[in-house]
């Protein structure tokens, strides 16, 4: 965007709950490049689907080709510090991939180094695991869903991620219609440019485009402003005002944060969708409205509604078509793109966009490998706006710089909202099962006080064993009771019974009754969660 935006061994797909007769989608693994000093080559993947069929696909600096997104000819990574002895992807049981590293061959780096070799399970799959090789490219190893159509038309947004797709599909399909549309997604994650999408497809592109923040607005000023004033409504209305809507006739008014609506202009907005008629302050006589409208929230109108806080019946008047915008953190393929877009469009504006097009191609990387692994690492809370900014701040801070280099700020920043590099993985001594001596006892972890740990460091472990807590219990060294202790003290970790039954329900219908993606998502322990599911009936 301008501002933006495995259970089955044959099928390495994660399980989902579906409809009778509904497919579910098929998941390969794949390598998407998120940094190469060759920067245009960012967004390339390579497919590997030969570990479906059981076979194993070695990588070097030769072969394979990585191809962009509609494209039928590609290229090998060709850099030449990535060694010609390739590194080699195998199929695991249960959906795993296993890599194998030989020893002189290329570096890699999983937030760790790599030495013989690493299974990464459906989990760590599912989040994406950024691999750094040679300390000069890094590869996001995750699942996608091959693309069966031919390339598609951006609409203006950076990213070819699976969830990015859909948007475009959705923003096609509705475009040229009349209903209203009803945008949701997290701060930050684009909605004002899907609506600009929207209009600049829709037979209306040639009106105008008025945007509205209803967030910015006085409460007590909302109304005027939206509907327009007669002249001597009110004390100093000295002529009549026409408002959005009427500035937006024959075109599309976009009202952003509606969440934050006044109950009257609730009544009036709702008046509109209904009559198509609006009544200004002040004013007795209906006024024709002939305005496409499309809202945006980040709130959750439904706990809003119950709460008494908004119309039902609006909210479904404004949802004549939803689109639903996937936060950052779930298109991290996308991280790469988005990265020297907005990149590109601050060099340019400093004279500088010749930093991305290095001649020598043994030059050290403009973007070194470390820091694009930490920023597909890292959870992005503010989405594609925090990215943009983060972006923009790297460039200027590093001017005239032959490198990129975080600042002590920058790295707390990148540091504190961290993922796990594909969270802990269980290094493989060797792909092939070993037998243990019988008389021979795995290792105990060390037991440690629970008072050590940081709710950092407990947040990252309960992540990584996927918020089984008695395995987190074990992974930590820490008696199984203190873990609830841990949790109940940690103000950013909840537990099943903090979740209300809407967000439960609703987490249920968007996962499809998946409840291990249902976990992921809310966090949560899955035994608690599954005792919840069957109190509130849904399984039923």
């Amino acid at each position: 965007m301008r501002d933006g935006l495995l259970d089955d061994e044959s099928t390495v797909s994660l399980p989902k709950k579906r409809g009778a007769g509904e497919r579910a989608p098929r998941l390969v693994p794949a390598l998407t490049l998120i940094s190469h000093p060759v920067t245009q080559r960012v967004g390339e993947r390579l497919l590997l689907e030969e570990l479906l069929a059981g076979r194993e696909v070695p990588l070097s600096r030769k072969a394979p080709e990585f191809l962009r997104a509609g494209e039928s000819q590609g290229t090998p990574l060709a850099d030449p510090c990535v060694s010609r002895k390739p590194i080699v992807f195998a199929p695991g049981e249960g959906g795993r991939v296993r890599l194998r590293v030989e020893e002189g061959g290329t570096q890699v780096v999983a937030g760790e180094p790599i030495v013989g070799g690493r299974e990464f399970g459906p989990e760590e799959l599912a989040s994406g695991i950024p691999l750094e090789l040679a300390e000069r490219v890094v590869l996001l190893l995750h699942l996608v869903e091959p693309e069966t159509d031919g390339p598609q038309d951006s609409l203006g947004m950076v990213g070819q991620s699976p969830s990015i797709r859909r948007v475009r599909m959705h923003i096609q399909k509705v475009a040229e219609l009349q209903e209203p549309v009803l945008i949701r997604g997290e701060t930050g994650t684009g909605k004002e440019l899907v609506a600009q999408a929207i209009h600049q497809h829709s037979t209306r592109r040639d009106e105008r485009f008025v945007s509205v923040n209803l967030g910015a607005i006085p409460k007590e000023l909302a109304t005027a402003e939206l509907f327009g004033v007669k002249k001597d409504a009110f004390t100093g209305a000295t002529r009549d005002r026409e408002g959005f809507f009427r500035a937006a006739q024959g075109g599309t008014l976009f009202l952003d944060e509606v969440g934050e609506a006044s109950p009257e202009v609730q009544v009036m907005l709702l008046r509109v969708l209904e009559s198509r008629e609006m009544y200004p302050v002040g004013g007795h006589t209906p006024i024709p409205t002939n305005v496409r409208l499309v809202a945006a929230t980040d709130a959750n109108l439904e706990e809003q509604i119950r709460d008494g806080r908004f119309k039902a019946p609006l909210m479904h008047r404004l949802a004549g078509y939803e689109i639903r915008l996937p936060p950052l953190r779930e298109r991290r393929e996308d991280i790469g793109l988005l990265f020297f877009h907005f990149a590109r469009e601050a060099l340019e504006a400093l004279g500088e966009a010749w930093r991305l097009e290095p001649e020598d191609p043994q030059a050290e990387p403009w973007l070194p490998a470390a820091l694009a692994a930490r920023l597909v690492r890292y959870s992005w809370p503010g989405n594609i706006r925090q990215l943009r900014n983060l972006t923009r701040q790297l460039v200027i801070a590093n001017r005239g710089q032959p490198q990129l280099r975080v600042d002590p700020q920058l790295e707390k920043e990148l540091g504190s909202g961290a993922t796990p590099s594909g969270r802990p993985l269980r290094v493989a001594e060797s792909l092939e099962p070993r037998a243990v001596a019988p008389d021979s006892e795995p290792r105990a972890t060390p037991r440690r006080k629970p008072s050590d740990i940081t709710e950092q460091e407990l947040l990252t472990v309960l992540r990584a064993q996927a918020w089984d807590l008695k395995r987190a219990a074990d992974h930590l060294g820490i008696p199984r009771p203190s873990i609830y202790d841990l949790i109940d003290k940690s103000p950013n970790i909840r537990t099943a019974g903090d979740l209300t039954p809407e967000e439960i329900s609703h987490c249920y219908r968007e996962c499809e009754g998946d409840l291990d993606a249902m976990v992921r998502r809310l966090e949560v322990s899955k035994r608690a969660l599954r005792r919840r599911i069957n109190e509130l009936g849904l399984d039923s």
